[in-house]
């Protein structure tokens, strides 16, 4: 079976690279399947989900806002604000952040929209982050 070319880089670095059978992909008009040989495309990326599928089975990583692009050449480029692979969120520590940010939200009632939308946007990422790892740590 053919592959497909995966890179995800953020702001830190690349945090995946290697050739996969299927990737799904949150975007912001849905959810997306990207198979190998895909026409190509580019598309605004939002905070969920985003599943590998390869040989070995499935594997999550929760991303960020940020954008794709897949390429003639096969190979699919995800850049994100962040990327967490499942194995390395720590759920502890993601519950934490999501108190908090919930904590900050419901304080301020007078909060300024761009306030209100970085609270948002945390919030949405720490229930990601839990999202993914609950379903990927066994």
């Amino acid at each position: 079976m053919s592959q497909l070319l995966l890179k995800i880089v953020t702001p830190d670095g690349i945090v995946y690279e290697d050739s996969v059978d299927e990737v799904i992909l949150p975007t912001s008009t849905g959810q997306i399947a990207v198979l190998p040989h895909h026409i190509p495309m580019i598309s605004r990326l939002k905070a969920g989900e985003l599943v590998i599928k390869k040989a070995d089975g499935e594997h999550g990583i929760a991303v960020s806002t940020g954008f794709l692009e897949m390429r003639s050449t096969n190979e699919l480029y995800v850049v994100a604000d962040t990327a967490e692979r499942a194995e390395d969120i720590d759920i502890e520590r993601a519950e934490k952040a999501h108190a908090r940010a919930q904590e900050l939200l419901a304080q301020q009632h007078d909060i300024e929209d761009i306030e209100f939308a970085r609270v948002q946007a945390e919030i949405e990422r720490a229930l990601t982050r839990l999202g993914v790892a609950r379903k990927y740590k066994r």
